[in-house]
């Protein structure tokens, strides 16, 4: 800790003389207010019982000396408020050079960890907290006290009853504020978590805008959105409901405080241990005891944001890059240009299995190596994420000039070595051409692998209408017209298909996850993706269910109040469906039937297999014997596996 606040002071160290400066406007600043108030009393209280020359001289003097004060106390507010975040500026202008310089020696791997919006918020707000702090802190602590304790030290010489009911009133107004501050911190604390998320899901959805525009997911989207947004707004309330009571809480005590001491006064006027210029006095002074009050608490959560924003620019400060120099390292004053690796190694930090082993390498000067790998996401269409994964790719290339184009790869016109064309019915030349050309491919020994993106007839009419496109073989018939011929034409090529992806109710990242597993890791599928989907019955079967099976007869938890607001991910749900003999001995039996039939669907050529489990409101016990069943096959061979649990969320809104 003393080590983390050593470091942090250390930034004012090139600018230490405007710090002292700054320091010392706020002192005469906080002097000055305590000044004027004496110059009121005096005023009232000795020179306006003066004769009237003697007193008009005298008020004209100390007038001009008053002025004179504001202007002083002027500047000091000037200079605080203009060199004051200057320096603070500068502050967080250095910070964020070596924040920045740092995350340009760190690795991919460290980058492909993190989310761009967090990297962002530590190079952006996190700094802006911290330099608040550096600059605010000291300054509002500096005049605090001086107000503070030179109001009490006035008031206590005033007349000390006054000042102690005026501090009674004081305590309690600061056990309120330091209780509402503590509330409005953890409310504060959960805006920052709830807009954070706003900005992941922002950031996600606007990267892969094509994507989502592809699939006409907007409306997917937009509810996930709302869902966020409505978080956000919730917890909004709660802090302005903390703020709210906070501000009109200290507004009533302040006011408490100048009623409370008037009525004192006022007695104490009448038994004559008060004159009316002391009363005056003293409450000029009560907003200088009450105001150094509020800003003392402000900045313990000043501090605590600050502090916290410290501590994270800390955490990637502290971590180390994969590549140092050696302690003996020289620095290179004439570089030839030639490159050489020796007995190379290299693996990512989550998977101890090499990417590249012992790879050895020389490249002379003036030679051009390209590297081509996995790269990390994609966010676009299929074609982009091709492309982010080190694909060349080219869209809608004709089809007779798909033999020119290899022949161009072949002959070195390009460095490209991984090739993904885009190929769709909209190419005059499709029919009858294209399984000619992969069948000459194939024989010339080219590696040629055919991808095939499909979706169901409801998903494409759907698509067309939100993007109010038409398809291209409906030529001014319906949709469904075009779908049917577009079918019939893409039927040989399908049976050609070396893989086959159904996008109907694929996420982006899921598009993603399956193209890096087939085209990355080279994963074999065998054409068959296969979707372990929970439903509710009241909310009516999955039109693309293959399999249906009916769990209503295993124990429900929604007859128990503590499970009801829980689901099959919830351990209590999950033990309670589980603990009974029937649900394990289903999930074996399932699991086994499952099992068996999928291998005859593969061989069938069926592409896309929905395996729906149902219980009464989807969420509870077709939850967990589909997240069961998901965990018995995931891993298999042969297929690929998602699990989407459909109805979840509407059960929810059930009492």
């Amino acid at each position: 800790m003393e080590n983390k606040k050593k470091k942090l002071s250390a930034y004012y160290k090139p600018y230490k003389g405007l710090f002292l400066a700054d320091m010392v406007f706020a002192m005469i600043g906080a002097a000055i207010t305590l000044v004027i108030p004496l110059m009121v009393r005096y005023i009232t209280g000795t020179v306006v019982l003066l004769p009237i020359e003697e007193a008009s001289s005298t008020i004209i003097r100390l007038g001009i000396f008053m002025v004179l004060l504001v202007i002083v106390e002027g500047y000091c507010n000037y200079f605080i408020g203009y060199y004051g975040h200057v320096m603070g500026a500068k502050i967080e202008h250095d910070m964020r050079n070596e924040i920045f310089g740092h995350y340009q020696k760190l690795s991919f791997a460290f980058f492909d960890n993190q989310k761009v919006g967090h990297l962002l918020s530590r190079i952006t707000s996190d700094l802006f907290d911290i330099t608040e702090l550096l600059h605010h802190g000291p300054e509002d602590v500096v005049i605090s006290t001086i107000k503070l304790v030179g109001a009490f030290i006035i008031l206590l010489m005033i007349n000390a009853k006054l000042a102690l009911v005026a501090i009674g009133f004081v305590v309690i107004m600061l056990l309120y504020a330091v209780g509402m501050n503590n509330r409005m911190r953890g409310a504060f604390r959960e805006n920052r978590a709830r807009i954070a998320d706003i900005n992941s899901q922002i950031e996600d959805s606007l990267s892969g805008i094509r994507v989502v525009k592809s699939f006409s997911n907007e409306e997917t989207e937009m509810d996930k959105f709302e869902e966020g947004n409505s978080r956000f707004v919730a917890s909004k309330k709660r802090t302005y409901r903390f703020m709210g009571s906070y501000n009109s809480g200290m507004g009533v005590f302040s006011t408490l405080i100048t009623v409370g001491s008037l009525l004192m006064g006022a007695w104490l006027m009448m038994k004559g241990e008060l004159s009316a210029a002391d009363l005056v006095t003293f409450l000029l002074y009560i907003n200088n005891f009450t105001e150094p009050v509020k800003k003392l608490v402000n900045f313990t959560e000043q501090f605590q944001n600050g502090y916290s924003g410290y501590e994270r620019f800390l955490e990637i400060m502290s971590i180390a890059p994969d590549i140092k120099d050696k302690e003996d390292a020289q620095s290179l004053d004439r570089v030839k240009g030639e490159i050489q690796f020796e007995d190379v190694s290299f693996h990512y930090s989550e998977n101890k299995e090499n990417v590249l082993s012992h790879v050895n390498l020389d490249v002379r000067p003036g030679e051009y190596v390209a590297l081509v790998g996995s790269s990390g996401a994609g966010k676009t269409t299929a074609l982009k994420m091709l492309e982010d994964m080190g694909f060349y790719c080219v869209d809608n290339l004709p089809i007779r000039l798909i033999e020119k184009f290899v022949e161009l790869i072949k002959g070195g016109g390009t460095e490209a070595n991984d090739i993904a064309l885009g190929i769709d019915i909209r190419n005059p030349e499709f029919i009858g051409l294209m399984s000619e050309v992969i069948t000459q491919l194939k024989q010339e020994e080219i590696d040629c692998k055919v991808l095939f993106l499909e979706a169901s007839d409801e998903c494409l009419i759907k698509r067309y209408k939100e993007t109010r496109r038409s398809h291209p073989l409906s030529q001014g018939q319906r949709i469904e017209v075009g779908i049917a011929k577009e079918r019939k034409l893409m039927a040989e090529l399908l049976s050609k298909s070396d893989y086959v992806i159904n996008t109907s109710q694929l996420l982006t990242r899921e598009l993603k996850a399956q193209l890096e597993d087939i085209l990355l890791k080279g994963f074999d599928y065998k054409n068959l993706f296969v979707t372990v989907l929970s439903f509710g019955f009241k909310y009516g079967i999955p039109t693309d269910a293959d399999l249906v099976f009916d769990v209503r007869f295993l124990p429900n938890p929604y007859y128990f109040e503590s499970m009801r607001p829980l689901t099959g991910n919830d351990a209590p749900v999950r033990d309670y469906v589980m603990s009974s003999d029937t649900a394990k001995e289903f999930l074996e039996k399932l699991t086994d039937m499952v099992t068996f039939l999928i291998p005859h669907y593969i061989d069938e050529g069926k592409s896309q297999l929905v395996i729906a489990i149902g219980c009464t409101g989807g969420k509870h016990r077709s939850v967990t014997i589909a997240n069961a069943l998901y965990e018995k096959l995931k891993g298999k061979e042969g297929y690929g596996l998602r699990l989407d649990h459909k109805d979840i969320e509407k059960d929810g809104r059930r009492k």
